[in-house]
């Protein structure tokens, strides 16, 4: 019998800058060094290991918007990517938030993903 990973989804923290900004090329250092700070990042670890992120915004300044949701390739499938947006959907709505945006491009399987997730196409 196989046992059971244990998946720990936190906020990133500094000492998290390294392996992120090795990760997440679509954002400067100085950025993500305030991301952070901001608490505007999600961390994923299964049984310790990086196993991916979640990385948030303000569209608006008021409607939190996910710009980056990534898991390594060695985790997918295995319900990280859900996770990390469930547990990004719990924070916001103790915040108050009621809706949450999130794009992708007309041919990106993620779509799928979030549909499945119970997200909705707006445009």
């Amino acid at each position: 019998m196989q046992e059971k990973s244990f998946v720990k989804i936190r906020l990133a923290e500094e000492r998290d800058f390294d392996i992120l900004s090795r990760n997440d090329k679509h954002i400067s250092a100085e950025m993500l060094k305030k991301k952070i700070a901001d608490k505007n990042i999600l961390i994923a670890e299964n049984d310790g290991e990086f196993a991916g992120w979640l990385r948030y915004n303000f569209f608006w300044d008021e409607i939190p918007f996910m710009n980056m949701l990534f898991v390594t390739e060695k985790f997918r499938s295995n319900g990280i990517g859900g996770g990390l947006v469930r547990e990004w959907e719990k924070i916001m709505s103790e915040q108050g938030y009621k809706f949450l945006l999130t794009s992708t491009q007309a041919d990106e399987y993620s779509q799928h993903f979030y549909r499945k997730l119970g997200y909705r196409d707006l445009g």
